[in-house]
């Protein structure tokens, strides 16, 4: 449809998500399989913020950033699958005008800030692996709340842009978004504004956002790996080699997606199957995250079978003071 004047037309005060509403006869279906998925990522990743903070052996480096991006993954998928839950079990699947657009900004934050936070987790196991004899020295208190502040920024500041964008455009009908969440394409699409400044902007910004950090996350384990091969033993290099494996995988299917959604030349192909990758980096890998990088480490699993250990002990300590309550009332 041709871009028109918006004051030929009624401006846009909701937008309707129309993602999923293709499947009317699987939304149940959908709702038990995403509501399971939303129930494993907040378990998995608060359970490694909880334990991450009451554990003192865990207050190091590495762990301070897997308590971090925990806490990122819980904020990122409460951005997008409630709502998606929601238009599961009602009729309705609007968002308001400025609902929308703050959903946006929240999950573009998010996802800018997990992007460099990835590339930060890669340099400390860099220094943890390549450069051991430094990496008290190198990676201290301070570097790690730098890091993880610069992360912040960057995303703050360039969502503050791309949001301030998208809004300031006119949209003025029609108000169908074919996506599960308010997305920066669709957007787009939907406005009758000329969009070319803002596509330019969008994929400058993205760019800034994904490949820097990539590059450096692939550059890190690729020093990582040439210093694993260095290894004499066996063992230790398969054991090293399927840490990295998997971290690379997560990182691959993370960074791939977003470039693919965002900084691509969309082609017809690639429209319809924006959907279909936008549920990698919005859905699987916060799920997938924490039994990656944490629930898999030794060192933590430990810690979590110590702090289930107190927490059992401490639930035989409550029973028995009630029941011995209980018998002298």
């Amino acid at each position: 449809m041709a871009k028109t004047d918006m004051y030929n037309h009624t401006r846009v005060t909701e937008f309707v998500l129309t993602g999923f509403k293709t499947l009317p006869e699987k939304q149940y279906l959908l709702f038990g399989v995403f509501f399971a998925i939303y129930l494993v990522t907040m378990a998995g990743n608060i359970l490694i913020v909880s334990v991450v903070l009451s554990n003192p052996y865990l207050h190091k480096p590495m762990y301070f950033f897997l308590g971090y991006l925990a806490f990122l993954e819980t904020c990122y998928t409460s951005t997008i699958l409630p709502r998606i839950l929601a238009s599961f079990i009602s009729d309705y699947h609007g968002i308001s005008f400025k609902g929308c657009f703050i959903q946006f900004y929240c999950f573009s934050f998010l996802a800018a800030t997990e992007s460099y936070l990835l590339s930060a987790m890669s340099y400390d196991r860099y220094v943890a692996i390549c450069k051991p004899l430094y990496y008290a020295t190198l990676m201290n208190n301070k570097l790690c709340v730098q890091l993880s502040l610069a992360s912040w920024i960057i995303g703050i500041v360039a969502s503050m842009f791309t949001t301030f964008l998208l809004s300031q455009l006119n949209y003025c009908g029609p108000n169908e978004i074919d996506h599960f969440f308010c997305d920066y394409a669709p957007l787009l699409m939907l406005s009758c504004s000329d969009t070319q400044e803002a596509e330019v902007v969008m994929t400058v910004l993205g760019s800034a956002c994904t490949m820097p950090p990539l590059v450096f996350t692939l550059a890190s384990y690729g020093c990582i790996i040439t210093t694993i091969l260095r290894i004499p033993s066996n063992s230790g290099r398969s054991k090293a080699f399927s840490t990295c494996s998997s971290h690379l995988i997560v990182v691959s299917i993370f960074y791939g997606t977003l470039i693919i959604v965002y900084i691509l030349p969309k082609s017809e192909e690639l429209r319809a199957l924006n959907k279909v990758f936008s549920v990698f980096y919005t859905i699987l890998t916060p799920m997938i995250n924490p039994f990656i990088y944490s629930l898999r480490n030794r060192e933590f699993k430990e810690a979590l079978r110590k702090a289930m250990s107190k927490l059992v002990a401490y639930s035989r300590v409550h029973r028995i003071q009630l029941q011995c309550t209980m018998t002298h009332m």
